[in-house]
């Protein structure tokens, strides 16, 4: 099996709308690709928050008679999951609320705090009491310790204890919408405004849905305060490296969102060509595994002017499966998923795009497929760089030892895959393409190099410790 990796949420949150619940479910509908294991919504009425949240997709879990219980005329926040720290149950789904000396507060996070473990042992031994296996909990407990010195110095205080990869979206039962971004920028979150109402996102798609305006991107370490006096800003971090995370480019992101001031679908084309220009050959046509290699793809096609065709086809009712949280359920989608179109591969060359390989064996499986259709040879272009090092901020491969390129070399994988030629792009490439100024120095990419930007719960090379405290 080779499950696409995995990336834990999309969160959402927007300010004194009449239509809070019913524009949050819409959000989180274009945000359902960050996650499909739950999805919840909370909002103010009465100056308490109501939640509701359930497993599933965004449409199973809401309703109409749901959605019309939640209506308010004030503010919401809302959240899509994928668990990669906490099980897949409904005691973690999110928003995740709690009551504190008669107010309420609400967090939606999507991300992965490094240092939760640590946090929560702390807290537990001060008389903490966790409802959640979620590290999304450990920012709650450490922000009502600190409401004695007051809301915003509580924010404050609890992001200076964190450390990771993390957007919030918090929501309080005064109305207050409150956005935060880590200081090192790895998850995105955007900014919009809806007929003088601001909204919080993960995505600019969220924003487009819903035709609002996109007004920027957070910077890494703002906090954003929304409240009836308007849109305020608090930097309490010292200015850090931006490490933006780069696999939001190759696989995250919705191509028609805007990620790091770039859009998603050229920059994969751009993708695409590069690979076009390291690692040419001959062949009848280009084609990706549908849907994440067609952008790719087709810049691939565009550079090496060999034909674009969809040799395989996607069952759209069938949901993106490396979202299900059960190997069972995953099998299943795979053997629905896709089906070659035989006419046109028989007695090809063909170059198939993909955007990664994980752990190997789903695409093994769909190379021998193609090669008893009668597909003549087999080439595999890979969009980014071999994935050898685990990601620790909220990617799903957090061993080594699932990742099968740091088992393999580039042969190995040629001949257990069943290819003629593999070539992966390279981390130059990769970093170019995405048009960013000095990217070597604005993107996480510990998953190719093994240089972890924020350190975390266990030890890493010398080289890399070396490598953060030059920076």
């Amino acid at each position: 099996m080779d499950p696409r990796p995995r990336e834990e949420c999309g969160i959402f949150g927007i300010h004194r709308h009449p239509e809070s619940a019913r524009l949050t479910y819409f959000g989180l509908y274009a945000l359902q690709h960050r996650g499909q294991e739950s999805a919840g919504i909370a909002v103010v009425r009465d100056e308490n928050i109501k939640c509701h949240k359930g497993m599933g997709l965004v449409p199973e879990v809401f309703d109409d008679r749901i959605l019309e219980s939640l209506s308010c005329d004030c503010s919401a926040i809302g959240h899509v999951r994928y668990s990669t720290t906490g099980g897949s149950v409904l005691t973690n789904a999110q928003p995740f609320a709690v009551n504190h000396r008669g107010k309420s507060y609400g967090v939606a996070h999507n991300g992965n705090l490094v240092n939760a473990h640590t946090l929560k042992q702390e807290l537990e031994e001060e008389g903490s009491i966790f409802q959640t296996s979620m590290d999304s909990e450990v920012f709650l407990h450490l922000f009502v310790k600190s409401l004695q010195h007051g809301f915003e110095q509580a924010l404050i205080n609890a992001v200076s204890r964190i450390q990771g990869a993390y957007s919030f979206v918090v929501l309080t039962s005064r109305g207050e919408v409150v956005g935060i971004k880590d200081p090192s920028g790895f998850r995105p979150l955007c900014l919009g405004e809806l007929h003088g109402h601001y909204v919080l996102a993960s995505e600019s798609c969220a924003l487009d849905l819903l035709e609002a305006r996109f007004v920027r991107e957070l910077e890494p370490g703002e906090i954003v305060i929304i409240n009836d006096a308007g849109v305020r800003s608090i930097f309490p971090h010292l200015e850090t490296r931006r490490t933006f995370c780069i696999f939001e480019y190759i696989y995250f992101a919705r191509p028609d969102s805007t990620i790091y001031g770039k859009n998603v679908y050229l920059t994969r084309k751009e993708h695409g060509r590069r690979l076009a220009r390291e690692a040419p050959v001959d062949a009848d046509l280009v084609m990706p595994f549908p849907d994440s290699g067609n952008y790719a793809a087709l810049g691939y096609s565009e550079a090496s002017g060999l034909p674009f065709d969809l040799g395989m086809i996607r069952n759209h009712y069938v949901g993106r499966t490396f979202i299900q949280p059960t190997q069972d359920m995953r099998d299943f989608g795979v053997r629905m998923k896709l089906n070659p179109v035989k006419e046109l591969l028989a007695g090809k060359d063909i170059i198939i795009i993909e955007d990664s390989i994980i752990r190997g064996t789903t695409a093994r499986t769909r190379v021998k497929a193609l090669r008893e259709l009668g597909v003549k040879r087999v080439h595999m272009r890979i969009s980014c760089p071999p994935h050898i090092y685990p990601c620790h901020y909220g990617i799903d491969f957090s061993t080594k030892g699932e990742l099968i390129a740091a088992r393999k070399t580039v042969a190995e994988l040629e001949e257990f895959l069943g290819l003629d030629s593999l070539h992966y792009l390279s981390l130059e490439g990769l970093l170019a393409a995405t048009g960013v100024d000095s990217p070597e120095n604005n993107f996480c990419k510990a998953c190719f190099d093994g240089c972890y930007p924020v350190s975390f719960d266990q030890d890493i090379s010398k080289n890399c410790m070396e490598t953060r405290s030059s920076v």
